[in-house]
């Protein structure tokens, strides 16, 4: 198997003798502030990341027939654990974008259909082996060779092994979401698999394509979209705060981009950050971005800086404690606790001591405790 790989302002300020950088967005200030990070790899196109998107931008008819997959691959190989729909949404992420950009038919076909380089040595998409024919064009389009094809981007050759008919039509078709996935859940178990296991999840992924980088870019998405499925219980909130919560929410494994995000959603972000981290090439959210965006899902407007944003409804100080914060409420740290101008990043209070947080370079949209962040800052309350 192959994979388908397929100006704002910024100033200087001191305050206090501390010379402080400002921006549109912010970060933390001190390098391994925060705790551990869900590492992030960055497809090199378009991240297909959509603006309010469920699971960080899974086309919603690709996300069913992963869930379908993990439902049902139990019926396929009796000895399977583990396989949680997020494995199928990272391999299917590194593979084909989601097929992002094709058309899914409610009984899970793609068109037009997702076709991998010719492998025939030439080098061309990184190829350097030549594969033999072995489906005279069914499922590949050419009996000039081999290509991968489908959202798993499956070998025709592969396909003929563990091909499965998700949908009962008659035709295990590599590329149908719902035959591809089950094909990919029963091909990741091998006899037995528990992909709980990280060692064994790593053997899978490594099964689908010998490569140390790939298994590590499609861990990565694996880890956001775990992170990304839970999602915490809002009880019996209403109102504009459940609908700030539940905008901010739906974009946790969002990346986090310097200076992007904005009313509409995820943006290209600018260079660059107090650590040299550009946004530019990077779709996603800052924390103000995030908070932005958030806050427009209920009619409300906020400026665009951290700081300015303290500015913004009733601020809750520093000296209240935590405990005065409530859902919805957004909380701030600042280098000069007791100084607003010194304001470097914004988080949106859940509740529980938690916050929905874009925290910094490398990162995404995550949940975080409050106490994550140095410097608390107190809040600001505008629901």
């Amino acid at each position: 198997m192959r994979g388908f790989r397929g100006r704002r302002i910024s100033r200087w300020v001191c305050v206090g003798g501390l010379l402080l950088f400002t921006a549109v967005c912010c970060t933390a200030p001190i390098a391994g502030a925060i705790g551990a990070v869900t590492a992030l790899q960055t497809a090199a196109d378009d991240s297909g990341i959509a603006e309010g998107g469920s699971v960080a931008g899974i086309p919603p008819r690709m996300l069913t027939a992963y869930e379908r997959a993990a439902a049902q691959v139990g019926g396929k190989v009796p000895k399977c654990r583990g396989l949680a729909w997020p494995v199928l949404a990272g391999i299917a992420k590194v593979e084909s974008n989601h097929a992002i950009g094709r058309s899914i038919a409610a009984d899970g076909g793609i068109r037009p259909k997702i076709y991998g380089v010719l492998l025939n040595g030439s080098g061309a998409g990184g190829n350097t082996t030549t594969v033999t024919d072995t489906d005279g064009g069914k499922w590949d389009g050419t009996a000039n060779g081999e290509r991968a094809v489908g959202p798993f981007q499956f070998l025709p050759s592969t396909w003929e092994n563990v091909g499965e008919d998700a949908n009962s039509d008659g035709t295990a078709d590599p590329h149908n979401a719902d035959d591809a996935a089950l094909g990919a859940a029963a091909y990741l178990c091998g006899n037995g698999r528990d992909l709980a296991q990280r060692a064994q999840l790593k053997a899978a992924v490594f099964q689908y394509n010998h490569s140390e980088a790939y298994v590590e870019n499609v861990l990565g998405w694996i880890d956001q979209y775990t992170a990304a499925a839970r999602t915490p219980d809002l009880g019996r909130m209403s109102g504009k705060a459940k609908n700030v919560l539940d905008a901010a929410l739906s974009q946790r494994g969002v990346p986090y981009s310097w200076g992007g995000g904005n009313t509409s959603g995820a943006s290209y972000g600018i260079c660059c950050s107090p650590s040299g981290k550009s946004g530019a090439a990077v779709k996603g959210f800052d924390c103000s971005g995030l908070t932005t965006y958030a806050y427009a899902h209920a009619g409300i407007r906020l400026p665009r800086t951290a700081a300015a944003q303290a500015s913004a409804g009733r601020r809750i100080p520093a000296s209240l404690g935590k405990g005065s914060l409530r859902a919805g409420d957004l909380v701030f740290y600042a280098y000069a606790p007791g100084r607003d101008s010194t304001i470097y990043h914004v988080g949106i209070y859940l509740g529980g001591g938690q916050m929905v947080n874009a925290p910094r370079p490398g990162a995404v949209v995550r949940l975080d405790a409050v106490d994550a962040m140095p410097g608390f800052a107190g809040g600001a309350r505008l629901l």
